[in-house]
């Protein structure tokens, strides 16, 4: 890995949806849906703001997403302002276990990041190097230096979708400046199942509590967004 770009990091927006006790699924083979057809267009318009979007390597192998704009009106308003139809695909990888055949690589023409750990780099250039561009991101990878890396490439806004360990890092290290959490009108009730973000020394705290920008119902679903930096503005 070189020396940190001098750039500015992206405007970092944190999306989840969680059960009411606090559970991004359940324990079960199939993926439980958290959100409604109303807040899943929320959800694509945020995207379609966005210039690229994150995931763990955890969530390609688990939920196999796409990570497209869906709606083909936004698509094309993206691409009449000079962007690509759908933002650049963003994922992080400890060891390299990505499967080429993911919907990550083959899902759209979007251009696809891998920042890997430095000991996994041969692996994951050798399994996936020919569908994304491999980038060392360190040992372990440095999220403070991704996201200076991703600014030199001309994202601005980077939208984290997710999983639970990948919120935490961004969360723990004080690198979100906004946060979507949108919460279900149900319970998982089971300690198998993953939740929104699990143990870590977070900068909110009983003493320092983040400030709620928003709150909307929509249909069955309550969004809550929370300003967690003094970039993020109400509204």
């Amino acid at each position: 890995m070189s020396c940190r770009p001098a750039s500015p990091r992206p405007y970092v927006l944190l999306s989840c949806a969680t059960s009411i006790d606090g559970y991004i699924d359940d324990a079960s083979d199939q993926r439980l849906l958290l959100s409604n057809a109303d807040d899943l267009d929320r959800v694509d318009a945020v995207r379609a703001g966005c210039d690229a979007i994150l995931v763990g390597a955890a969530t390609v192998r688990r939920d196999d997403p796409r990570l497209l704009v869906r709606s083909p009106v936004r698509r094309a308003e993206r691409v009449a302002d000079g962007r690509p139809a759908s933002p650049v695909k963003v994922t992080l990888t400890a060891r390299g276990d990505l499967d080429p055949t993911a919907r990550f690589f083959t899902a759209g023409d979007s251009a696809r990041l891998v920042y890997c750990a430095s000991g996994a780099l041969d692996k994951t250039r050798e399994r996936v190097g020919e569908l994304a561009t491999v980038v060392d991101g360190g040992e372990p990878v440095d999220l403070g230096w991704v996201l200076a890396d991703l600014a030199t490439r001309g994202v601005r806004r980077l939208m984290v979708e997710g999983g639970g360990t990948v919120h935490a890092q961004f969360l723990t290290a004080g690198l979100a400046d906004e946060l979507h959490l949108v919460v279900a009108p149900f319970f998982v009730g089971d300690h198998r199942a993953p939740r929104f973000v699990g143990e870590g020394d977070f900068p909110w705290h009983p003493g320092r509590r983040a400030r709620l920008a928003e709150t909307r119902q929509i249909g069955d679903v309550v969004l809550l967004r929370y300003a967690l930096s003094d970039r993020c503005r109400d509204g």
